[in-house]
């Protein structure tokens, strides 16, 4: 028998180690998928983890992973399935709803979870003192909006009520067809009302109860860790009613704003999804790496809004004129580059069916007709406006060519202003802009999500734009039974909006991510929405 020396076996070992050769590393990203940890890109740092205080799709990203409502989502249709509610009951009329929660649903901390508690909930984010912008999320709630402005003090005359600790009885004051579906909203969403109080009153948004070791939550992780500007761990909670269909043993919500640095991150096995792609990435992957990008549909819509108190944007002339000169193929064509459709008015095509008639034009001669007519011929004497975006290179990118097109067509200066998220969304909500780069995404499949925004004073409104016709039409759908009517009225509406204009609709949304083949049950939905207990990694 021939020995072979340490010094062979050695050789031998190194060589299938390294595939006869060819050096193969194992990546932060591949030892992660090892141990079950998901590695997520997540955008900026989010704002919060309070589902009542929090309005965006980063922080929708995190609690889902941390609070269940009564009713789930199905991981690839997003049709209402059954979540802390096992079941439910829905009237004739569809104005009474009720739910029957399961036995075996508890907090975290061991507290069995009962009807109470979304009582409590939906008390809470409706308390005026909390101000929540989302709370027009629960209106349809019979008495909600009166109590939400103070019009009603007594929260048992709203349409919440806890027959006993399994049974929630919800009362509309219309029929809301796609109201399962809201449910799945964060706003929604149950906290636990003993950890609320210990830490301050119900509608006090400043306390510590979202940090670690406070957190208590009934979905299907806890919170482990948060550190600032660098990541969100969360681990599986043992608690949860449905345990044994999680696979993953952990997420890493990696807080990265940038997307080159993001990219980065992938391209180094550092990330299994990520958050967005680089614009001039995209067509690199298209080529050379197809099997890592996708390209999925997403049910939103990208725009400007515009401080309608501020002079001259007050004037719808000058609105249309800003809006008429955006070439918005060019934008879609030669900078985003994945699909993203010119948006002319502002629900994307078929959502829940519905598709808007109202279009907007794109007239330089007009524009400039307009503008003059306002005052301002070619642009003399209009004031400079500052156009604010949050950290983002596409955002940026967007920003300067939309500059040129108002400068070069209609002699407008712009100034651009970036700021990092939690700055710009306060800028936002105290209205601190003339022009500010926003968007919407879908909380649910219907042209309502949209459109009920820019009612007056709404909570999401934040242009100052106020028209009462408007206001008129979507509380008028929101009461109408027959779908082709409730629809029309949305047609009128959106109409009114295209022409007067508070916001410059620019593209509707594709999802555009990395993503490794490893990760499972990571569907394309329409909302981008994946319930995690159904993720995990493909075996090795």
């Amino acid at each position: 028998m021939r020995i072979v020396s340490c010094l062979g076996i050695l050789a031998v070992a190194a060589l299938l180690l390294t595939g006869c050769g060819k050096t193969q590393r194992q990546t932060a990203a591949d030892r992660a998928a090892q141990e079950g940890i998901l590695l997520l890109g997540n955008g900026t740092e989010p704002k919060g983890l309070d589902p009542h205080t929090v309005t965006g799709v980063t922080e929708h990203n995190l609690i889902s992973s941390l609070l269940e409502g009564l009713v789930a989502e199905d991981p690839k249709t997003l049709k209402p399935v059954p979540g802390v509610a096992e079941s439910w009951d829905i009237s004739p009329d569809g104005l009474t709803y009720t739910f029957h929660l399961r036995e075996n649903a508890k907090w975290s901390n061991g507290d069995p979870v009962v009807a109470g508690d979304f009582v409590f909930s939906f008390q809470r984010i409706l308390s005026p003192g909390l101000a929540a912008e989302y709370a027009y999320m629960l209106y349809p709630l019979t008495n909600a909006k009166e109590f939400n402005e103070g019009k009603l003090t007594d929260f048992a005359q709203v349409g919440a009520k806890a027959v006993d600790d399994h049974t929630l009885v919800l009362s509309l004051h219309d029929s809301v067809p796609y109201f399962l579906q809201l449910l799945n909203h964060y706003s929604w969403w149950p906290v636990h009302p003993a950890t609320i109080l210990k830490f301050g009153a119900i509608d006090n948004p400043q306390t510590p109860w979202t940090q670690p070791g406070n957190y208590v939550g009934n979905g299907p992780f806890i919170l482990k860790s948060w550190q600032t500007n660098q990541k969100i761990v969360v681990v599986p909670n043992p608690l949860y009613w449905d345990a044994a269909t999680v696979k993953l043993k952990g997420i890493e919500f990696l807080a990265i704003d940038d997307t080159e640095t993001e990219e980065r991150a992938f391209r180094n096995g550092q990330l299994h999804v990520t958050y967005s792609v680089p614009l001039h990435r995209i067509e690199y992957y298209q080529k050379t790496e197809p099997d890592l990008l996708r390209i999925d549909p997403y049910l939103g819509t990208y725009f400007y809004r515009l401080n309608c108190t501020h002079k001259p944007l007050d004037d719808p002339r000058v609105r249309r004129a800003l809006a008429m000169t955006i070439n918005r193929e060019q934008i879609c064509r030669a900078i985003l580059k994945a699909g993203q459709l010119p948006a002319y008015c502002l629900t994307p095509p078929n959502t829940g069916g519905y598709v808007c008639e109202a279009k907007l034009a794109e007239d330089l001669a007009e524009a400039k007709r307009l503008l003059a007519e306002a005052g301002y011929p070619d642009g003399q004497g209009f004031p400079e406006l500052r156009l604010l975006y949050n950290t983002s290179e596409a955002h940026k990118v967007i920003a300067e060519a939309i500059q040129q097109m108002w400068k070069t067509s209609l002699g407008v200066q712009i100034t651009l202003d970036n700021q990092e998220w939690k700055v710009y969304l306060d800028s936002m909500r105290r209205m601190d802009y003339d022009i500010v780069r926003a968007s919407w995404i879908g909380d649910y499949n219907d042209p309502n999500t949209f459109l009920d925004m820019w009612v007056t004073d709404g909570g999401n409104n934040r242009t100052g734009w106020s028209n009462a016709d408007y206001d008129r039409l979507i509380e008028a759908a929101s009461r109408e039974r027959d779908p082709a009517a409730r629809f029309q009225r949305f047609q009128e509406a959106e109409a009114l909006l295209v022409n007067e204009l508070p916001i410059l609709p620019v593209y509707f949304y594709v999802r555009a991510t990395l993503i490794r083949p490893q990760v499972q049950g990571w569907y394309p939905t329409i909302l981008d929405h994946h319930p995690y207990k159904y993720v995990s990694f493909a075996t090795p």
